[in-house]
């Protein structure tokens, strides 16, 4: 019904849509925050080619507005003396497309959308341009808790979390898109029905990462493809602030799937990533959240191509697994955790689905989740692909439209 009602009063404003435009020079703060005030539905705020210095974060709360620069090389938004840790940019508004310009130094995450429905992110370039390191902001393009998501033609280098990242969000397209030089490449958490598809993700500690973590409003991620992306030398140190969660990914990690259902990996170029080509992983700390499940469960891998990887792991033990195994790790791994103990003495509780490759790999047959690395019984994953897949996901046509 929201977006039925948005549609109508788009349609009725559409006669009386302008193009506000905003150059360099002057206050850029001001003229910019300015445009974005006074937008209306159907509205473009148009950003000329230029450097346009801001100290504080820019906000949209209209709906409907596309925000356009000139091209992401030459309509930069530089954030390098902003104050406080906020966004360079915050939408909290529905069917906004924001494409072709240019964020450097936010001082927080650089662009965040937060309860949109339709977030198109097109054509972008967030940069850390002092190269990785932990103080950077945490995320480079960050819908949230969004609904009809598009990040597609972008790149993010040096966030000290994920370079793109959606999070507890439904009905989300990430494509043809590259994340380079962050701690992780690209992740999906707690979210629906998700496809990451011909993206390139290089030189991150992690390339790709599909998690489902506890005590968040939205559980029970599902429903994740990963199709065609290159994955290609994720072997950069991991420079995460300690205690955040990604700072316990291993670099070398090409995919990582961590407490997931029905995600599936295919038709991806998993390349030279030094340790796991694919990581399938329970969580792996105490939990006291009763509703979480914790298990990742109907996991396909098939039709991948893996090259070159698992010859240095540095995960916990893969030194002496490689050596076990002539050397190198094989292209997938799964920790073989089935069942975990319910909080508040609940009993245990198993999975509903299992871990399939075509590829080879290897179970660490851990049985328990919280059973240290130690423990480990290696064997062979058997080579059995179990069959089902879903069909893409399809944004709403409007959406887009205004992203081409």
């Amino acid at each position: 019904m929201r977006t039925a009602l948005f549609l109508v009063a788009l349609l009725a404003s559409a006669a009386g849509a302008k193009t506000i435009h905003v150059g360099p020079g002057g206050d850029a703060h001001e003229k910019l925050q300015t445009a974005l005030i006074e937008a209306q539905p159907g509205d473009t705020v148009h950003i000329a080619a230029g450097r346009y210095a801001l100290a504080d974060g820019l906000s949209l709360d209209v709906d409907g507005v596309t925000v356009k620069g000139d091209g992401p090389g030459a309509t930069i938004l530089d954030f390098t003396t902003q104050k406080g840790e906020g966004e360079g940019l915050l939408i909290t508004s529905d069917n906004v497309v924001v494409r072709d310009l240019g964020i450097e130094n936010a001082a927080g995450n650089g662009i965040k959308s937060k309860g949109s429905d339709g977030i198109a992110l097109v054509g972008l370039r967030v940069e850390w341009t002092g190269g990785p390191k932990s103080t950077n902001g945490a995320y480079g393009l960050y819908p949230v808790s969004s609904k009809n998501v598009l990040i597609d033609r972008s790149i993010v280098k040096g966030a000290s979390d994920a370079g793109i990242y959606v999070g507890q969000s439904v009905n989300i397209i990430v494509r043809n898109s590259r994340a380079e030089q962050n701690v992780a490449g690209i992740e999906i958490e707690n979210s629906y029905d998700a496809d990451v598809v011909d993206n390139v993700a290089t030189n991150n500690a992690g390339g790709i990462l599909v998690f489902d973590l506890p005590d968040l409003p939205q559980q029970g991620g599902r429903n994740v493809r990963l199709v065609n992306n290159q994955v290609l030398a994720n072997n950069h140190v991991n420079f995460a602030a300690p205690g955040n969660i990604v700072a316990g990914v291993p670099s070398g990690t090409g995919i990582m799937v961590m407490a997931n259902d029905n995600v599936e990996v295919t038709r991806n170029d998993i390349t030279s990533n030094h340790g796991n080509g694919v990581m399938i992983v329970a969580y792996t700390q105490a939990f006291t959240d009763k509703a979480y499940n914790p298990l990742p469960r109907n996991v396909r891998v098939v039709n991948n191509k893996f090259s070159g990887n698992g010859t240095a792991p540095a995960f916990k033990g893969g030194k002496e697994i490689a050596a076990a195994l002539g050397g190198t790790v094989p292209p997938v791994m799964w920790d073989g955790i089935t069942r975990y103990a319910v909080p508040g003495g609940g009993g245990e509780r198993a999975a509903n689905g299992g871990i399939s490759s075509d590829a080879p790999g290897i179970t660490l047959g851990l049985g328990l989740q919280g059973t240290p690395a130690t423990q480990a019984r290696p064997a062979p994953l058997p080579n059995v692909v179990a069959s089902g897949t879903r069909p893409a996901i399809i944004l709403p046509a409007a959406l887009e439209a205004r992203s081409r």
